[in-house]
């Protein structure tokens, strides 16, 4: 732990298993490990030519490719702090974030990004594309950088902020996260722990590699642990190739959220695959995954479905169901602490027993030191002792994890405290559901009410009666919701998450016993 880093694992990596596939792009090219370790200081060297300094924050908009990865980790390597971002963003939000971070450069592919080049401009920030034209070749960046010989007394440090994220913003402006070598190595290490994943792991990466879902759980996870990781050739996820991908390249495992979870399940109901890879297991995580979501999927892939629980704050990892040697898989559980302290405190900070809801609250290596210039949200963050993750849950008698719902998501409905990833669930076990999203709404008679919307299988026909009628045999009368929106869609982040306030804001219109939407996380 004394010098523990997340480049200091990989060159043990590259050491130890020089010749295992790390990286490939779908169809088109193998990097091995040892490949990937001179690809990454070569590209550091050119980062130094161009001026980028310890400390320097280095924006990066990418899809998943092989040059971001490279580009990312030399960023690190040259003790940098990386500050991925979603392309997706506009010119506004680029700036904003460009700005928040004090971003010092701006690296894209050759294909460059308009919006963020444009709001790169605007801050007198500057642009440099990466390229990799062929996987024998070097990375070239344009403008052209000479190479620097000085990589190799670069040392890196526990200490060095090496990634800088920025939380959702569901209740406020988003909040910036430094995270450290230190906490980037403790939490693939304990996702490699709690996976068992090795050298002879493989997945294919489906979620996006500005989120540390993606980017922790799936990337940095296999690489550190000598495993391999395939990005779809489209450069994104797509239902169309996954399997072929899981297939072709032997993969024993993916991670993804419940939304892309779903479409697979969709894709397998719809057009079966005739094979199917052996998988050791299926991971869930960044949101709730409703027990028969995962029942479904357990039966049509034949692995265990392992909820996990985690937050950016934390470099992902927080606690997970274990593999079933390890212990059982429970559903509506995220699992056991993962490497690090857990609490369930009340208002006071006082420790609750089994059974008793209250904060679930966190401390470890892999826990950030504090957000970026924001001493009102640390003061509230870091209270006791502990990280407060805004999360209310309980921890039953063998130490497994129940979460109720965000501190301001509850619903309020007369007094009595409503989870609305309870009622999900039980939506979620109609047949004819896929997707549940149950919200609050101010009402004048119980001061809020729970409002849903849900989208239904394909060739359903089901109407608001009957969904409220199921939700009567199967819910406290007091948690039926008042209204059931049939829909075709719902708003969702970048990453697949659904944000039960983006939801109600987008539903309000429909929704006439509602002024305005309750602004919960």
């Amino acid at each position: 732990m004394e010098n523990l880093t997340l480049t200091g694992l990989l060159k043990q990596v590259a050491v130890k298993y020089p010749d295992h596939r790390a990286i490939s792009l779908s169809g088109q090219f193998d990097i091995t490990h040892a490949r990937l370790d001179q690809l990454i200081d070569h590209a550091a060297s050119l980062l130094v030519s161009a001026g980028v300094k310890p400390g320097d924050v280095v924006a990066l908009t990418f899809p998943n490719t092989v040059e971001f990865i490279i580009m990312f980790l030399a960023v690190i390597r040259v003790r940098g702090t990386a500050a991925p971002l979603n392309a997706a963003y506009t010119s506004d939000e680029f700036e904003f974030y460009l700005s928040d971070s004090e971003s010092k450069l701006l690296l894209t592919s050759r294909q460059g990004n308009e919006p963020a080049q444009s709001a790169a401009s605007k801050l007198n920030i500057p642009h440099i594309t990466a390229t990799l034209p062929t996987p024998n070749s070097e990375i070239s960046l344009s403008p052209s950088q000479s190479e620097s010989n000085s990589v190799s007394r670069i040392i890196n440090k526990s200490e060095d902020i090496a990634l800088f994220l920025h939380t959702s913003g569901t209740t406020s402006r988003p909040k910036g996260v430094p995270l450290s070598q230190l906490n980037l190595a403790s939490s693939v290490q304990n996702i490699k722990s709690v996976y068992k994943l090795t050298e002879s792991d493989s997945t294919v990466i489906v979620l996006p590699l500005f989120h540390v879902h993606g980017l922790i759980a799936a990337l940095l996870s296999s690489l550190v642990s000598g495993a391999s990781v395939t990005l779809p050739a489209a450069g994104r996820f797509s239902a169309t190739t996954f399997w072929a991908d899981m297939n072709k390249y032997n993969a024993t495992w993916y991670t993804a959220v419940p939304t892309i979870h779903q479409i697979i399940l969709d894709c397998h109901l719809n057009k079966p695959e005739s094979v199917y890879p052996n998988l050791r297991f299926i991971r869930s995580c960044s949101a709730a995954l409703a027990p028969s979501i995962m029942e479904r999927l357990e039966e049509a892939f034949k692995a265990p479905v392992l909820e996990a629980y985690a937050m950016t704050e934390a470099s992902h990892l927080m606690a997970s169901n274990p593999l079933p040697e390890s212990g059982p898989h429970i559903p509506g559980s995220v699992g056991k602490p993962v490497g690090q302290e857990m609490a369930i405190l009340d208002e006071n900070g006082v420790a609750q027993e089994a059974g008793a809801s209250g904060e679930v609250c966190i401390k470890g290596s892999n826990v950030t030191k504090g957000y970026k210039n924001n001493p009102e949200a640390n003061r509230t963050a870091f209270q006791f002792g502990w990280f407060h993750t805004g999360d209310i849950g309980y921890l039953d008698s063998n130490g497994y994890l129940h979460l109720v719902g965000r501190i301001k998501e509850l619903i309020n409905r007369g007094g009595e405290k409503i989870s609305p990833i309870e009622v999900d669930a039980v939506l979620l076990s109609h047949p004819d559901i896929t997707q549940a999203v149950c919200f609050g709404v101010p009402d004048d008679k119980y001061g809020e009410e729970i409002i849903c919307a849900v989208i239904l299988k394909e060739g359903s026909d089901i109407d608001e009666a009957e969904v409220l009628t199921f939700c009567k045999k199967n819910l406290a009368a007091f948690k039926v919701p008042k209204k059931v929106i049939i829909t075709d869609s719902v708003p969702k982040t970048a990453t697949g998450k659904i944000q039960r306030r983006i939801v109600a804001e987008h539903f309000l219109s429909q929704i006439s016993t509602a002024k305005v939407p309750k602004f919960g996380a």
